[in-house]
């Protein structure tokens, strides 16, 4: 996995869309994110990891973090 990564790079990490993220971004849910400009969003690494580890599941009847 690269140290920053772009919505496109990482929805297709993650089997989803880049529309996916930016309806996590702005719900506040999703991998924290650095924003350059007012329009460029990057993924880090470490942020991405943190995020996946935190929502590990064993079973489907478990709360979702928030």
């Amino acid at each position: 996995m690269p140290d920053l990564m772009t919505p496109e790079e990482l929805a297709e990490l993650v089997h989803s869309t880049p529309a996916s993220l930016a309806q996590l971004r702005y719900r506040g849910g999703g991998p924290r994110f650095v924003r350059f400009g007012k329009k460029k969003v990057m993924y880090r690494r470490e942020d991405v990891e943190e995020y996946l580890a935190a929502n590990l599941y064993s079973r489907t009847d478990q709360p979702v973090s928030a």
